[in-house]
C-alpha cells in the first residue's frame, strides 16, 4: 500500500517545492518507487525544479478530466530510476481539482507506487486542502521566522481537523522541516532557533536545511538539490529522508562553524 505524504506550509516561498523534489528523489534513491504530484494548479513550478518542463504534454487536471491517462501525463525522471513526476496545469483554475478526481488519481497511483509525494500550494485555499486531505503523513515546511511559523501552526490545525484521517478519528503523522537556517543569525538573535520553533509548533523535527546557495543553483539547473551531495543542503535532505524512513540520524549544521586558524588570520569566512 502506498504512503501518501503531503509537503505543506502556511506561507509561500519557504521551500515546499524544493523539499518535495528532494524528498521524492531521496526516496527513489533508496529504492522506493515514488511519484511526486504538483497540486499548484495555475502556478506550476515542480517541473522546473525537476528539470522536465519541456517534457510536459498532459497534466494532473487532464487526468482528472479524463482527457489523458496517468501513463500519458506522468513523466519519468531521467536521473533517478523509479521516480515519476505528475505536473500541474498552468492554464486551468484551481477549481479544476475535485475531491473525487483527486481520490481516483491517488487510488490508481497507489497500485503501482510505494510513495506518493503531494507538493501543496501555500496557504489554506482549495488546492492546499485537496493536497493534504488524503495524506498519511505531512512534512510541514517553515522558515525560522515568526510569521512563517505562525502560518505553519494554522496548517497543523487543519491537518488535525480537516484531513480524511481526522474525520475517521485518526491522525496525520506530522514532521517539521526547517529551511534556510543560519546559525550565525540565530546567534545574533536575528532568527528563531530550532528549539524556539519546536516549542511553538510541537511537531517532531525531521530536518534542518541550512541556508545555502546550492539550493538556488540546483533550482536554476533543474536538478533537486539532494543530488548535490557535496553541499550541506543536499546532505541535510539526505539525512531527512533517512529519518523519514525511521532511521536515527544526528542533526547537523545547527551550530556556528568555527573558523580555522588560517581562515581567521586571513579574514576568511
Amino acid at each position: 500500500m502506498a504512503k501518501i505524504i503531503v509537503v505543506t506550509s502556511g506561507k509561500g516561498g519557504v521551500g515546499k517545492t524544493t523539499t518535495s523534489a528532494a524528498i521524492a528523489t531521496g526516496l527513489a534513491l533508496r529504492g522506493f518507487k515514488t511519484v511526486v504530484i504538483d497540486f499548484d494548479v495555475g502556478l506550476r513550478n515542480l517541473d522546473l525544479i525537476m528539470g522536465c518542463e519541456r517534457r510536459v504534454v498532459y497534466d494532473f487536471v487532464n487526468v482528472i478530466k479524463k482527457e489523458a491517462t496517468l501513463n500519458q501525463a506522468m513523466i519519468k525522471d531521467k536521473r533517478t530510476p523509479g521516480l515519476y513526476i505528475l505536473p500541474a496545469s498552468q492554464t486551468r483554475d484551481k477549481d479544476a481539482l475535485t475531491m473525487e478526481g483527486v481520490q481516483t488519481v491517488l487510488d490508481n497511483l497507489a497500485k503501482d507506487f510505494e510513495y506518493i509525494i503531494c507538493d501543496s500550494p501555500a496557504g489554506i485555499e482549495q488546492g492546499a486542502q485537496m493536497a493534504l486531505y488524503f495524506a498519511d503523513e505531512a512534512i510541514v515546511v517553515t522558515n525560522p521566522e515568526v510569521s512563517s511559523v505562525r502560518d505553519s501552526d494554522r496548517i497543523i490545525g487543519i491537518l488535525q481537523s480537516k484531513s480524511l484521517k481526522a474525520e475517521q478519528g485518526g491522525t496525520v503523522k506530522e514532521h517539521l522541516l526547517l529551511t534556510r537556517y543560519n546559525p550565525e543569525r540565530v546567534a545574533a538573535a536575528e532568527m528563531l532557533s530550532v528549539a524556539d520553533v519546536e516549542d511553538i509548533l510541537a511537531v517532531p523535527l525531521l530536518g534542518v536545511i541550512p541556508e545555502s546557495e546550492a539550493v538556488l543553483k540546483a533550482s536554476n539547473q533543474g536538478a533537486p538539490v539532494i543530488l548535490d551531495q557535496e553541499s550541506q543542503a543536499g546532505q541535510a535532505y539526505l539525512d531527512a529522508v533517512s529519518r523519514l524512513l525511521g532511521e536515527e540520524v544526528e542533526h547537523r549544521f545547527l551550530d556556528v562553524q568555527k573558523k580555522g586558524f588560517l581562515k581567521r588570520l586571513l579574514g576568511g569566512k
